[in-house]
């Protein structure tokens, strides 16, 4: 039984139960529950004898006329598009990513060309000492940045430090090394992570100062704590790269100052992240015919569009039961283009394996590249290579229907700016010369085509 005033918190989502248990009944994890003592919630008003009464809330209109907010600039226009523009004075921004993906080295980017541009900016590591800090500074040429640094784990310290000296953009890496001395639990519990967040985005509100906390991730790729920090913050920032791709990408997934789902492309170097103005040349490979199984899709990721070949692999199964691989796309959307082929279209699948790949690592999730995804099962099952200068894109619907996508006329326009001249997209798509639009309205149609070569 816990002692009182003390409660057990799950080390792994946050949860907080009044006695232990060998898994937690939140998320299921087992032997993660930690006893902790019990704190008031973030928040929460300490009880009072005789306090003031509140002042009286000040209503407003959605008519009234808001200014925008200010930007900080960077310098670094990839990090500042993921933004919204640049980073907001007084905001909180959660950054998280696998080990080793380049957190460290981007945000070092980040404020040495932020101060070279005139913010005062402080970069505080928690895992790793100043020599080390700067010597990365000095592997990418920016040790002439006036840069603040410190190494400090202390929650009270920092606090007081950034209390003492003003700063425009604060990088604190990493939020699970903070510890305050007000909690019993140890660093990276969920009860010092949780304070810990909560004091340095309060420290932003106050003094108008941007803070940029890095977050570890789990096993799952989820940011490791609470998912009440996710909450506390303005925007939340995931830094994704492939082993073995020298590329990586910033994708915004929550921003209250601007677009989410907006990315930001790097390539990863001797010294440090280059930013990829046009992220479809590094993705598409130009060089030679198109072999049998290859698609073009015309995506959208964020507010830009990209370009990015999808592979396609259909083989006689050698065992009894056939394989379904697939890297950068969903499983299950996968399985339902497969349906939709065998069902709509009269092709078989269910003797061969079939692998399917997104070239360069890049992750799809929009439903448009379903038709792209068809495109390459279908070419390669047939053994018929699509045209050179051809894109494909659109939404696959179980009767077989192609249905229209969002923001087509844009992915028309990167494919022409990049040499294309045929899209194989929905009957409603429409495009300027030279783009020339194969329309079509049904799945079946879009394979007798790819199967006859006729392109008319």
């Amino acid at each position: 039984m816990a002692r009182d005033g003390a409660v057990y918190a799950c080390q792994s989502c946050g949860a907080v139960q009044t006695k232990w248990s060998g898994q937690c009944s939140g998320c299921g994890a087992w032997n993660t529950l930690v006893e902790e003592a019990q704190a008031r919630p973030p928040g929460a008003l300490a009880p009072a004898r005789g306090a003031a009464k509140g002042r009286g809330l000040n209503f407003e209109g959605l008519e009234d006329e808001t200014p925008a907010p200010p930007r900080i600039s960077t310098g670094v226009d990839e990090f500042d598009r993921v933004c919204g523009g640049g980073v907001v004075p007084g905001s909180a921004i959660l950054l998280g990513g696998d080990p080793g993906v380049g957190k460290s080295t981007l945000l070092m980017q980040v404020a040495a060309h932020a101060a070279r541009k005139g913010a005062a900016c402080a970069y505080i590591s928690g895992e790793e000492a100043v020599e080390q800090v700067r010597g990365r500074a000095q592997r990418m040429g920016l040790a002439d940045a006036p840069v603040k640094l410190a190494a400090e784990t202390s929650l009270r310290t920092i606090l007081d430090g950034l209390k003492r000296e003003r700063f425009d953009l604060v990088v604190i890496d990493s939020i699970q090394t903070m510890w305050s001395d007000a909690h019993e639990a140890g660093p990276g519990s969920v009860t010092q992570v949780r304070a810990a967040a909560g004091e340095l985005v309060r420290l932003a509100k106050k003094q108008g100062v941007a803070i940029i906390l890095v977050g570890h991730v789990t096993k799952e790729g989820t940011i490791a704590g609470p998912r009440v920090i996710e909450h506390m913050v303005d925007a939340v920032l995931a830094f994704e790269g492939e082993r073995g791709y020298p590329f990586r990408i910033l994708r915004g997934a929550k921003n209250r100052f601007g677009a989410t789902d907006e990315i930001g492309v790097f390539e990863m170097g001797d010294a440090g992240l280059s930013e990829v103005r046009n992220p479809s040349a590094l993705f598409l490979n130009t060089s030679g015919e198109r072999a049998a199984g290859a698609a073009v899709f015309a995506g959208i990721e964020g507010s830009r569009p990209v370009l990015v070949e999808f592979q396609a692999l259909v083989a006689p199964s050698a065992y009894g039961t056939p394989r379904r691989a697939v890297v950068g796309w969903d499983s299950g959307r996968l399985a339902m283009v497969l349906a939709v082929l065998e069902a709509r279209c009269g092709l078989g699948f269910g003797d061969r394996d079939v692998y399917l790949n997104v070239a360069g690592g890049l992750r799809i999730s929009e439903p448009a590249a379903d038709l792209a995804a068809a495109a390459a099962l279908a070419s390669s099952a047939l053994d018929q290579a699509l045209p050179q200068d051809c894109v494909v894109f659109g939404e696959i619907s179980l009767s077989g229907e192609v249905r229209p996508v969002s923001r087509m006329d844009a992915r028309l326009k990167e494919a022409a700016k990049l040499g294309f001249r045929r899209a194989l997209a929905p009957g409603d798509a429409d495009a300027a010369p030279p783009m020339t639009v194969t329309g079509v309205g049904r799945l079946a149609d879009a394979i007798r085509r790819i199967g006859d070569g006729d392109w008319n």
